[in-house]
């Protein structure tokens, strides 16, 4: 990934010399984003935020306005707010995409730019946004999937699912055809909210419930930090491992150490946001084409490449 956006910023950087006069066009990119309320997403922020600065440091007309919120609602007023300003284009990580459909098709019906990030509505084609930028959810579930499959065949597995929303069926899904035929049995599936003291009350229940668990599948680092203190709590030595995603700094960390009980972590980064940014600002400034669907792999970070994956200094 590391390496492909290198190649991408190097074809921008040439495109922006080439378009040099174009360097003080004045252009207002609007970002919405969640707020920070679990890790992933102040990784989200921390990255929005990093990137609008460095891209407005090299582009003096350029004006980014970040802005975050808790839920839908409030993001349907932050995106009311930014139309009010006048953006020219729109970078929006949906908190829920679906209830957001229209006040992004009222925005991109007046000419903005659109790119949408990690979180797709139902309906995601060409009247919704320009361009979409996200992790590969299908494969975050497969590779967890393969992984274990591969690892324990007659694993006895509980799962902690993410919310209620289309990525989260995404990955359950991508997960149930990887170990679709094979040995690994499913105890219970149930939602943690990637948050992780929901994810702590959920594998509370399932030590409570099962005598005999082998692994724990969760969808995001976030809730593996409760999944773990709730092991740990409860002095259960039957559990070999715990499968997680997102590329959090510790748990990357964790792999990187030999922590046995965190052997793996499937790759979902929240810097995609900031992918997306740079490659909205590339097309205004540079006119290189960025329309259509750019996926993040879903690497498998092993203890053989986890240091490619590790920054010690992000908040996630």
């Amino acid at each position: 990934m590391r390496k492909s956006l290198l190649g991408f910023a190097t074809v921008a950087a040439l495109a922006f010399g080439q378009a040099g006069f174009a360097e003080d066009k004045p252009v207002t990119i609007g970002v919405s984003i969640p707020a920070a309320d679990h890790g992933w997403t102040s990784g989200v922020v921390f990255h929005a935020n990093r990137v609008a600065e460095t891209l407005m440091a090299q582009h003096p007309g350029l004006n980014i306005i970040v802005k975050t919120s808790p839920d839908p609602a409030s993001q349907a007023n932050a995106l009311q707010d930014l139309e009010i300003q006048g953006i020219d284009a729109l970078v929006i990580l949906p908190t829920d995409p679906d209830p957001l459909v229209n006040s992004i098709k009222e925005i991109k019906g007046k000419g903005t730019f659109v790119a949408i990030v990690d979180r797709a509505p139902s309906v995601n084609d060409e009247s919704v946004r320009d361009l979409y930028v996200a992790g590969n959810n299908f494969a975050l579930g497969e590779v967890a999937g393969n992984y274990i499959k591969a690892t324990t065949p007659d694993a006895q597995v509980v799962v902690i699912r993410g919310m209620p929303i289309p990525i989260d069926q995404t990955r359950q899904d991508g997960f149930d055809k990887a170990i679709a035929g094979s040995g690994v049995t499913v105890l219970d599936r149930q939602f943690g909210n990637w948050n992780r003291d929901d994810a702590f009350k959920v594998m509370q229940d399932y030590l409570t419930k099962f005598p005999e668990i082998d692994v724990v599948w969760c969808q995001d680092d976030d809730m593996a930090v409760g999944v773990l203190q709730a092991i740990e709590q409860a002095g259960r030595t039957d559990i070999q491992y715990v499968v997680a995603g997102a590329g959090s700094k510790d748990m990357i960390k964790r792999v990187m150490d030999g922590d046995k009980m965190i052997p793996v972590d499937v790759l979902y980064p929240p810097a995609m946001v900031g992918t997306a940014l740079e490659m909205t600002v590339a097309g205004i400034y540079g006119q290189v084409p960025v329309r259509g669907t750019f996926t993040v792999d879903a690497t498998l970070i092993t203890k053989d490449n986890a240091a490619a994956y590790y920054f010690p200094d992000s908040p996630f």
